[in-house]
């Protein structure tokens, strides 16, 4: 049974189960959405967004992003039409929990676990699968991913066939957010853990087959949260900021993860042919979300560009009074000397922005434009709620934005023109809610001409609450 006793939780006054954020239960199918404008016919295939939905009534705490059972939200575009589908990603715990009736884990930071006698031996005393944070799929594995753990598979209808721990070969799990090498085809993980190893990175070749099982990176002996990674030509590039997992905090009722930027923030340039780690060390900065990253030439000296979202401090949980000033937020550029094991940070655009993507074909190249969801200033927003969407372009230092009015928008994912390389012949796809009446909608945004706005958007059946992350699937496979 359980021994800890949690602090009175009120779901009702978490805003990040409510509004535009709130849950949805119900599971639908429709074909022929309602569509304002033109679907061009030359987008076939599947926009797919993973996020947080907890399926009851979340018991104990919820901490948002992390926290919550994993949704898949579908739209099928081909000939100008477009079908939707949405389901559950259906673990164990999720299952135990239908059968109840009611929510048996409670959030991270409750340590809230059921026992035999409700969930079975097997599930009791676990924490619960949380597959909600980003969707990806690779050598024909349909992947709901979670925060450094083990996928769930999915079928192409969206059905769960189970979690996925590559024939025994990663039973760790990897990272929410890996990044497939467009020229090799190989995926690229990384692993944190609570125990030692701490950090673990692995290769996943085109095939699918584990050509690097989980490899400790030296260097690495305090359990930190990492959510994202970089890739370029020689490295896989991991920003460690000082964010510490606390359990001795938790068990007293405090945050998960301590803050503490007098340790610096590190990042770490792992060579792709398994030679030593590479330091680089600087002040603190928290990342969630990289952009890219590539090296400046073939020489293995070449800096290395590092683009990413950076953060003042941590952006979850509960900060310390020293460190309750307003936080700042930028699109940096980072420049790494693998030699000299030093860094130099430029801003780009001072605009409060996340939910960063380029088109998945330049991941490890130098690229030019950035998507990024962003604020408008004009009314107040919760954390992870924007109302536009920007585009920076690397190549001019400019910047286009489309104001988005009464929606709340997502996260920008490329779907390129089919027969072109260009980054700027496809379209951007993200879902929005009307912040009014709560509808939401599939838009559909010209690379070209993008802060123009949508050229289309589809009616979805359900409102589709906002986060996280998602990817476009063309139905060529490519």
């Amino acid at each position: 049974m359980n021994t800890y006793t949690p602090p009175r939780f009120d779901p009702t006054r978490v805003p990040h189960l409510l509004g535009s954020f709130a849950p949805v239960t119900e599971e639908v199918d429709v074909v022929d959405l309602e569509v304002t404008g033109e679907i061009p016919a030359t987008l076939d295939g599947l926009y797919l967004r993973n996020g947080p939905n907890p399926r009851f009534t979340p018991i104990g705490s919820f901490l948002y992003p992390i926290d919550g059972d994993g949704m898949l939200h579908g739209v099928w575009l081909s000939e100008g039409r477009a079908r939707y589908r949405n389901r559950f990603v259906r673990t164990p715990a999720m299952e135990a929990e239908e059968r109840a009736g009611r929510a048996l884990w409670g959030g991270v930071e409750s340590l809230i676990m059921p026992d035999a006698d409700q969930v079975g031996p097997e599930l009791a005393g676990t924490f619960k699968d949380l597959p909600d944070i980003n969707v990806v799929r690779h050598a024909g594995r349909l992947l709901a991913l979670a925060e450094s753990a083990c996928p769930f598979r999915v079928d192409t209808g969206l059905e769960t066939i189970g979690r996925e721990d590559f024939g025994g070969a990663l039973p760790a799990g990897i990272t929410a957010h890996p990044k497939i090498d467009p020229v090799s085809g190989e995926m690229f993980v990384f692993c944190y853990a609570l125990e030692p190893p701490y950090l673990t990175w692995s290769v996943i070749a085109r095939d699918g087959v584990v050509a690097r099982g989980p490899t400790p990176v030296d260097g690495m002996d305090e359990p930190m949260m990492i959510h994202d990674m970089a890739l370029t030509d020689r490295y896989v590039v991991i920003v460690l900021a000082p964010a510490f997992f606390d359990l001795d905090a938790v068990m007293a009722g405090g945050s998960l993860l301590a803050w503490r930027p007098e340790r610096g923030t590190r990042v770490v340039l792992i060579p792709r042919d398994g030679g030593p780690p590479l330091w680089a060390d600087d002040e603190a900065f928290w990342v969630w979300h990289t952009v890219n990253a590539y090296d400046e030439g073939p020489d293995e000296h070449a800096q290395v560009v590092l683009d990413y979202v950076q953060w003042s401090r941590l952006t979850v949980g509960r900060p310390p009074e020293a460190e309750a000033e307003p936080v700042t937020v930028g699109l940096v550029r980072a420049r790494i000397d693998p030699a000299a094991g030093t860094m130099k940070r430029t801003v780009l655009d001072d605009s409060r922005v996340e939910f960063p993507r380029v088109d998945d074909r330049r991941i490890g190249r130098r690229h030019r434009h950035t998507a990024l969801a962003t604020e408008t200033g004009r009314v107040d927003l919760l954390p992870g709620e924007y109302d536009a969407l920007r585009w920076y372009d690397a190549e001019t230092g400019t910047t286009r934005v489309w104001d988005a009015g009464n929606l709340a928008v997502g996260e920008p994912v490329f779907a390129p023109e089919a027969g072109s390389d260009a980054e700027d012949r496809g379209y951007w796809l993200t879902y929005a809610t009307d912040r009014t009446d709560g509808t939401s909608w599939l838009l559909v945004i010209p690379a070209e001409d993008p802060a123009a706005g949508p050229v289309a958007r589809a009616r979805v059946p359900v409102r589709v609450p906002l986060g996280l992350h998602g990817c476009w699937l063309p139905t060529d496979g490519g």
